[in-house]
């Protein structure tokens, strides 16, 4: 008989969507544990451990309870968990409308096709640079989203190098965020509309409602 699978999970609640093209949409979020990655900036550190052991159709059951629309799998590092495909193919058998966040540093192509993946780039001031798995932007298509977290101005201009250099713009859509306390939004946004970069800049609309705290 098999065993059901289960995943770490650190919270699942129900909020707007602070990020991504998704930005203002409600949706619940599926937190899980862990994480491979330590960013300077990181403002989940609270999941790097700890949690609770759920099976996927526990999960299920609980998301299912808010009746949303949206779904989005976060983490840590979802991709960490190897029971997170399973996840991520249930919710969208389900119908829900499902993403995935994960860091760039681990493989992305097992997640299923139905999914939106939302990539990161690690900047130099987020520490974690040489972590970058560059092979994942080949796997991109247009509903996939590539995201920089920028601390300063000379992670704008490494980004805006990598931009330019890759062609990102055509892989997919990518957007640029202001670390909240390093980096003043409005900075970003003069840099970006000088150099007239195909970007998004996006700032955490969670954070501008409800503050710096987890379940939001």
């Amino acid at each position: 008989m098999n065993r059901p699978q289960t995943l770490r999970i650190s919270e699942i609640f129900y909020s707007l969507q602070g990020e991504t093209s998704r930005i203002g949409l409600p949706t619940v979020f599926v937190r899980l544990t862990g994480c491979p990655l330590r960013c300077t900036y990181c403002d989940s550190k609270y999941a790097y451990s700890g949690g609770q052991a759920m099976a996927v159709d526990a999960v299920l059951a609980e998301v299912a309870q808010y009746t949303p629309t949206y779904v989005c799998v976060t983490g840590g590092e979802p991709l960490a968990q190897a029971a997170v495909h399973a996840l991520l193919a249930r919710l969208a058998d389900a119908g829900y409308s499902v993403s995935l966040e994960t860091s760039g540093a681990l493989p992305v192509d097992a997640v299923d096709e139905r999914i939106s993946r939302i990539v990161d780039i690690k900047t130099p001031g987020s520490g974690e640079m040489v972590q970058n798995r560059w092979e994942n932007l080949s796997l991109l298509n247009a509903q996939d989203e590539i995201k920089f977290v920028l601390c300063d101005r000379a992670d704008y201009e490494w980004a805006r190098g990598v931009l330019r250099e890759r062609g990102l713009e055509k892989i997919a859509p990518v957007s640029f965020s202001p670390v909240w306390e390093t980096l003043p939004p409005v900075d970003l946004a003069n840099w970006v509309l000088e150099d007239r970069l195909p970007v998004r800049v996006q700032v955490q609309l969670h954070k501008i409602l409800w503050g710096d705290r987890p379940g939001v």
